[in-house]
């Protein structure tokens, strides 16, 4: 098993840092997988590295990585950069995303010579895979979207938050487990509210010819079961993975504890469908 660290300076004080997991002795010509992380994760979040390990074994190289704004800095595992997490829109992330595609491709970021370009897939958790859809949807480079619990719809913000971003520029959302308020900015609604079309996930998917596959766990909040269904539903071309017993990380905590069966599914049917023969 090889793992790279690496960082992308894009500018502006920002930074994008990643790791690269492949297994060489999986084989040649392997598709690439890009793991995006969802609103308050980071690429070191509890079962991530390892999902990245699992997915290498089988023959995928994978890339975990931070988005620039997502709050987590240098120390990697800690909300250090809360001025940047209240002002981290989509448009940042999926700037982040042709960011890292664009070194891929380039071959500005180095692979091991294992891994085909040409085999790209991005996969999603929770907001992430609202980015992954957005994103993919009309990349040239993307050969296939996958969604861990995905979102439907960008609005993630009720109406007492944007209240208080009405009433003094900024509003937080609290995180349980570090026991931080999370700063959530004017830029962040007006991104969501300026952009509904473009940001449209039903409609990006019911137009989009790539496959799609959606894995939700059954007992993940009721509103993003829903929108497992819906996106289904809508789309061109995907197919939908229920995971028995499966909550919003399925099953898995941070700090990483183990595994569960109903991670191992997910990460079965991820290997599956990004491993399918192809035309």
């Amino acid at each position: 098993m090889r793992q790279e660290a690496f960082s992308i300076d894009l500018g502006e004080g920002l930074t994008l840092r990643g790791n690269i997991h492949t297994e060489e002795a999986a084989g040649s010509a392997q598709p690439l997988l890009l793991f995006c992380h969802g609103f308050k994760g980071f690429k070191d979040w509890g079962s991530f590295p390892y999902v990245a390990d699992e997915l290498a074994k089988r023959g995928i190289a994978t890339i975990r990585f931070n988005f620039s704004c997502n709050g987590v800095g240098e120390s990697l595992t800690e909300f250090d950069e809360l001025e940047k997490f209240g002002r981290n829109t989509y448009a940042r992330e999926l700037a982040d995303l042709h960011a890292l595609v664009e070194r891929i491709v380039s071959g500005e970021l180095s692979l091991p010579a294992c891994v085909d370009k040409t085999k790209l897939y991005v996969l999603g958790h929770s907001k992430g895979g609202g980015d992954a859809i957005l994103f993919g949807a009309n990349n040239p480079h993307v050969t296939g979207i996958v969604t861990w619990n995905g979102i439907g719809d960008v609005n993630l913000f009720d109406a007492a938050l944007r209240k208080q971003i009405e009433e003094n520029g900024v509003g937080y959302i609290a995180n349980a487990r570090t026991g931080q308020n999370m700063p959530i900015t004017r830029v962040v609604i007006d991104d969501v509210d300026q952009n509904r079309d473009e940001y449209d996930i039903l409609a990006k998917v019911a137009t989009m010819e790539k496959p799609l596959c959606i894995i939700s766990g059954e007992k993940d909040f009721v509103r993003l079961v829903e929108a497992a269904k819906r996106i289904h539903q809508a789309a061109k071309n995907s197919e939908l993975h229920w995971i028995e017993g499966g909550d919003h990380t399925f099953n898995a905590r941070h700090p990483f504890a183990g595994t569960s069966a109903p991670l191992e599914e997910a990460i079965k049917q991820t290997a599956a469908f990004v491993l399918a023969p192809r035309t």
